[in-house]
C-alpha cells in the first residue's frame, strides 16, 4: 500500500473505524435489506474515507474543500440511514454508542478542516 499523508490524519483514521462499525452493525439486518439499506449505508460510509483521501491528495484548496464537503455529505447520509435503521428497529439505540462517537467526531473534524481551508486564502 502507498504511504500517503492522509493516512496520518485523525479524521481519516476515525472514518475507517466508522466503516468497520457500520459493517459490524449491518451484518444482522434482515436479508431483504442486503441490497437496499445495507448496501446504501455501507457505500456511504466508504465514501466518507474515500473522499477524505482524495481531497487530501488534491493540490488546490478549492478542490480539497470540495472533496471534504462530499465526505461530510456522505457522513450525513450515514447518519440518516442509521436513524432509519433505528425507526425500523434493525438496530438499538443503546448499541450504537461507538458509531455515534465516530460520526460526531468525524463531522466536527471535517467541518474544521473545511473552515481552515476557507480561512487561508
Amino acid at each position: 500500500m502507498l504511504q500517503l499523508s492522509h493516512k496520518n490524519l485523525q479524521v481519516y483514521q476515525f472514518s475507517l473505524k466508522l466503516v468497520k462499525e457500520v459493517y459490524q452493525h449491518t451484518k444482522a439486518y434482515p436479508k431483504e435489506e442486503q441490497y437496499v439499506l445495507v448496501s446504501q449505508i455501507r457505500r456511504a460510509a466508504i465514501s466518507v474515507c474515500s473522499n477524505i483521501a482524495e481531497g487530501a491528495a488534491r493540490i488546490s484548496k478549492h478542490e480539497k474543500k470540495r472533496f471534504y464537503e462530499i465526505s461530510r455529505s456522505s457522513l450525513v447520509e450515514v447518519d440518516t440511514q442509521i436513524e432509519i435503521s433505528l425507526i425500523l428497529d434493525y438496530i438499538k439505540k443503546d448499541k450504537i454508542n461507538q458509531l455515534e462517537v465516530y460520526l460526531e467526531a468525524t463531522f466536527k473534524m471535517l467541518s474544521k478542516m473545511m473552515n481552515n481551508l476557507c480561512a487561508t486564502k
